[in-house]
């Protein structure tokens, strides 16, 4: 039963909507708790802690993303391979009228943010591109990190790839799941279009308020 269904142009696109629900959730999950760091190191810090204790949770989470994110990018790839198939002769002129720039950039920008959460990782997670890296201060970690211009500058150019990404997908994600109709869809592109706004502007916030002085190592 599960072979036909994943083989499926529909199956393979709701699979695609059910993983984006889940990274969305993350998202929005991952940035409730990096905002507690305008409430002082110590708030940031004790969240941290919290989370390292809860290593079932922590973990769980963990794998359930990476393995949503996999399965996300491979159901993509093939989707749009199976739509460039459907007319393997390419338009002498392409016009995408109805297409919107996040739609047009969905790939690009999925990629971009593919490459920036190894990044990310590395960075704040690992420290193994961090020269000052402390396990036990989060907050500093964040603070000194986001001090550099280079770093800040990639974080902002892939929160605007993760507006386009999420303006598109949390638009589409509903309608796959059968959510699509005229009573609905104003709810739809509001959802779509704050979700495309406010988390990358949410996430922005850090860097910039780091840059500008308003977080700093006490």
């Amino acid at each position: 039963m599960a072979a036909p269904f994943l083989n499926s142009t529909v199956g393979k696109k709701i699979i695609v909507a059910i993983t984006g629900l889940v990274m969305f959730g993350f998202v929005v999950g991952h940035l409730a708790g990096n905002l507690q760091i305008f409430f002082g190191p110590e708030k940031l810090n004790a969240y941290s802690h919290f989370l390292h204790t809860q290593l079932p949770l922590l973990w769980g989470s963990r794998i359930a993303l990476l393995v949503s994110i996999a399965l996300h990018v491979v159901f993509t790839i093939q989707l749009t391979a199976l739509n460039r198939a459907s007319r393997p002769v390419a338009y002498e002129v392409s016009t995408p009228v109805q297409a919107s720039v996040s739609s047009r950039f969905m790939i690009w920008s999925g990629m971009f943010l593919g490459f920036y959460i190894l990044f990310h990782i590395l960075h704040l997670t690992t420290g193994t591109v961090h020269s000052e890296f402390d396990r036990t201060d989060v907050y500093a970690n964040v603070v000194i990190g986001f001090s550099s211009l280079p770093v800040t500058a990639i974080y902002i150019l892939a929160m605007v790839a993760l507006g386009f990404h999420l303006h598109h997908g949390v638009f589409s994600l509903f309608q796959t799941l059968g959510l699509n109709h005229p009573r609905y869809n104003s709810c739809r592109r509001g959802l779509a279009l704050a979700a495309g706004w406010l988390i990358p502007i949410g996430y922005i916030s850090i860097p910039a308020a780091v840059l500008l002085g308003i977080l700093v190592i006490r």
